[in-house]
């Protein structure tokens, strides 16, 4: 899944909000391991009250598309860090400073059933996002010269 409209399309078919939950949970379960070198004070998520980190890079292999890896001692946010990645990952800078979190959060009714607190975290999330692709842009043109 790399767009929002096949997310919501995945979560429209589960239904009721505990088969989406559990869905969230075995998402996260399926986040790639992330490296221990990647969980430094820059890649964690302030705001979040859940311990999150987010470390994205720029592919080698496709110049200007960044890619993502992320954990959370949460199983939740985990899983909304799962989807987030999804959305994000492979893509340019524009198109994930594009990402629409209003839009996210409306669509897959994350708002009825996410606590006020863990709103603020998951923008944290997405504005980190944009943050640290914005820096692997700016560090390939530093290093391109």
């Amino acid at each position: 899944m790399t767009d929002l409209p096949e997310i919501v399309s995945t979560f429209e078919l589960l239904g009721d909000w505990e088969t989406r939950y559990q869905y969230l949970v075995e998402l996260g379960e399926q986040l790639a391991p992330l490296d221990e070198q990647a969980r430094i004070e820059p890649n964690r998520v302030k705001a979040c009250m859940s311990k999150v980190w987010l470390h994205a890079w720029e592919e080698p292999s496709a110049s200007g598309h960044i890619r993502f890896g992320g954990d959370c001692d949460s199983s939740i946010i985990k899983g909304v860090l799962a989807l987030l990645i999804q959305l994000a990952d492979g893509k340019t800078l524009h198109e994930i400073e594009a990402i629409d979190m209003d839009e996210f959060f409306m669509q897959l009714q994350l708002g009825e059933h996410l606590s006020p607190n863990r709103h603020v975290g998951v923008y944290a999330i997405v504005d980190l996002m944009k943050q640290q692709a914005a820096g692997a842009v700016r560090l390939r043109q530093v290093m391109s010269g």
